[in-house]
């Protein structure tokens, strides 16, 4: 009896919330479609300017709450599809009432309110309705009843004509009872997928959002490159390009001296193979910024476990990719993975952490963990907003699991299909 505690207690649940949401949103959403249908009529004599707005930001406000409800009562997830307001679209413009109208979103709200009625009157009708039904004849009230009274109502919803009827009326009611509680959640399950038929984007809406974010993150990584290049720049201005200039200057003194004063031109013969030396290094360093040697030789597994050997705290590093990703999409993953660690090494406080890659239904999963205190989050400026913009580039996405006292765990998300691999994949402990 005590493990079927749990199932009773989701069952009961399930069919409370589904009641709930179809029977006693009844009203509200009928005098939301009334106001809404009223306004938008009244804008014909301006007075709609002002209300029909108001009304639609109440719908979207209810709609709202029955996304947030589907994904936390049934794991449904629901995207709001409305379109950005435009600027100075303040309640009472015609920017504003137009923006409305214009948005498919909004009408799709109005067909979910009328729809969502009768649907959600039968749907939180049937579970309670079962329920009690199963409940009547587990308790044998059908039994009494009719042993007192011979209602005829009992005969038609629960014939009883012999001593057979009357012994199986509680099994009867036990099994319709068990079907109720598992019914539940699949009704509340059903009542979440119409939501989302209607509160959900369209396939175009989700294109034009896609196609918004691309154009975001297009812009943010030119303006990111650009602001990278000229870093190059000036690095190159100040550093190599100095040295190599001043290696110049020194070998041509040396050649002046060499015959009148050979020991001066040795001395700077040897300052100018200094120079050559940390020229080239400042060189090594400038190139492995832009793009990793290590990482064209061994992958992203090899180069992520290269980076790990000199973190100041120890991190785990395991790869199953089955090929190499194309190169730009390696490269945004490897500097994303830097960037996080980065991140934890500054501000995450922790004593150790962890990177997993894998691929999935066509896309590339990095998971980036550690032990720190948490907090974790991709605010403006933060390392993490420029994790963010490196995904985006590829129209990839990025997950920040980070309570406060920790752990943090990002997960990143890069779509793209794999090569075969030029290197065997790494796996390693770093």
């Amino acid at each position: 009896m005590r493990a079927a505690v749990p199932y009773i207690r989701r069952g009961l649940t399930a069919v409370g919330r589904v009641a709930l949401l179809g029977l006693l949103a009844l009203p509200v959403r009928i005098a939301l479609f009334v106001l809404s249908v009223v306004t938008f009529v009244l804008s014909i004599a301006g007075v709609g300017l002002v209300l029909a707005p108001l009304v639609q930001l109440v719908v979207r406000r209810y709609a709202d709450l029955h996304r947030r409800l589907a994904g936390e009562w049934s794991g449904v997830d629901i995207l709001r599809p409305y379109r950005p307001q435009p600027p100075r679209a303040f309640i009472g413009s015609p920017r504003r009432w137009l923006w409305l109208v214009r948005d498919p979103a909004t009408w799709r709200d109005l067909v979910w309110l009328l729809a969502g009625a009768p649907t959600g009157v039968v749907l939180g009708v049937l579970g309670p309705a079962l329920l009690a039904y199963g409940a009547e004849g587990l308790l044998g009230i059908p039994v009494i009843i009719d042993a007192a009274t011979d209602w005829y109502g009992y005969g038609v919803t629960w014939p009883i004509d012999d001593t057979f009827d009357v012994l199986s009326v509680p099994a009867q009611g036990a099994l319709i009872t068990a079907g109720a509680l598992y019914a539940g959640p699949w009704l509340l399950w059903t009542l979440a997928q119409f939501d989302r038929s209607l509160l959900g984007p369209t396939r175009s809406a989700r294109l034009a959002v896609r196609v918004d974010r691309l154009t975001e993150t297009r812009t943010q990584v030119v303006d990111a490159q650009a602001a990278e290049l000229r870093r190059i720049e000036r690095d190159l201005h100040d550093g190599a390009q100095a040295r190599i200039a001043a290696l110049g200057m020194s070998l041509g003194m040396a050649e002046e001296l060499v015959t009148r004063d050979p020991a001066a031109a040795q001395a700077l013969i040897a300052e100018a193979r200094e120079a050559s030396g940390l020229a080239l290094a400042e060189l090594r360093l400038l190139v492995r910024g832009i793009h990793p040697p290590v990482l064209a030789e061994r992958g992203l597994g090899g180069a992520l476990q290269a980076l790990a050997l000199t973190l100041p705290i120890p991190v785990a590093v395991e790869s199953d990719l089955s090929g190499r990703p194309p190169a730009p999409v390696e490269s945004a993953a490897y500097f994303a993975v830097v960037e996080a660690l980065t991140n934890v090494v500054k501000h995450g406080g922790a004593s150790a952490a962890w990177v997993s890659l894998t691929h999935l239904g066509g896309a590339i999963y990095i998971t980036v963990g550690d032990d720190g205190v948490g907090g974790a989050a991709p605010r403006a400026g933060s390392g993490l907003a420029g994790v963010e913009r490196r995904l985006g580039a590829f129209d990839g996405s990025l997950t920040v699991d980070s309570p406060p006292g920790g752990p943090t765990v990002l997960t990143m998300e890069l779509p793209c299909a794999l090569s075969s691999p030029k290197t065997s994949p790494s796996s390693a402990t770093g």
